[in-house]
């Protein structure tokens, strides 16, 4: 069979709910910005930074994005009038400036975080099983996307050094975070950990294939 013209039917489905999942997201989003009085983007570059108290520099949150380094500037400019930002020198490159939330907009990005929506409510009707396994599922696409070079490198518990996965075998928590010194499970892991500390290359391999092999 050619496999490029007639694919997986069940990869086609999935891309289809995942294309419908969007479109709700995306409505989400243009709805709990435009309550606050923001755009779409201006919205996502608050809850971001929300969780990136040292800031980062614009074209780190165009990437992250996926927006154009003009476009990030004009969305920065914005925010800033609004009093929701400010952008100050990079005190470890002079050519470069560092975005950073007010306490204000800090405030604001940490409440469009957890703004009520269709899809949270959609994914509160899971079991607790059904949640840990989507999140270890999301997890592996969103690490292949990223070694694909699709997406920005996220700050994911298997990219981690201090992440040990299955280190209590058999354990409600079965991996263990060093940062911590914590037993936790697939629903602890993070997409997005503040303590994330990269691993190098081969350990994070090594983590890998124990996290998926166990």
């Amino acid at each position: 069979m050619d496999h490029a013209s007639h694919p997986d039917p069940v990869l086609a489905r999935l891309r289809e709910g995942f294309d419908r999942i969007a479109l709700v997201l995306r409505a989400d989003l243009w709805s709990a910005a435009g309550m606050a009085g923001l755009n779409p983007t201006q919205a996502q570059v608050l809850t971001l930074l929300a969780s990136r108290p040292a800031g980062l520099r614009p074209k780190e949150i165009a990437a992250h994005l996926a927006v154009s380094a003009a476009s990030m500037a004009d969305t920065l400019a914005a925010l800033e009038r609004k009093t929701l930002l400010r952008r100050t020198p990079d005190p470890t490159d002079a050519r470069a400036v560092i975005a950073r939330l007010t306490d204000e907009g800090r405030d604001l990005g940490r409440r469009l975080a957890v703004s009520a929506s269709h899809v949270a409510a959609a994914l509160s009707g899971l079991t607790a099983a059904e949640q840990a396994g989507l999140l270890r599922a999301q997890i592996k696409v969103i690490r292949s996307l990223q070694q694909a070079g699709a997406i920005p490198v996220q700050r994911l518990c298997v990219s981690c050094r201090h992440f040990r996965p299955n280190a209590h075998p058999g354990e409600a928590a079965p991996h263990h975070c060093a940062f911590v010194n914590a037993a936790i499970g697939d629903r602890d892991l993070r997409l997005d950990c503040g303590e994330h500390e990269e691993a190098d290359p081969a350990v994070q391999a090594a983590t890998w294939t124990v996290f998926t092999e166990g």
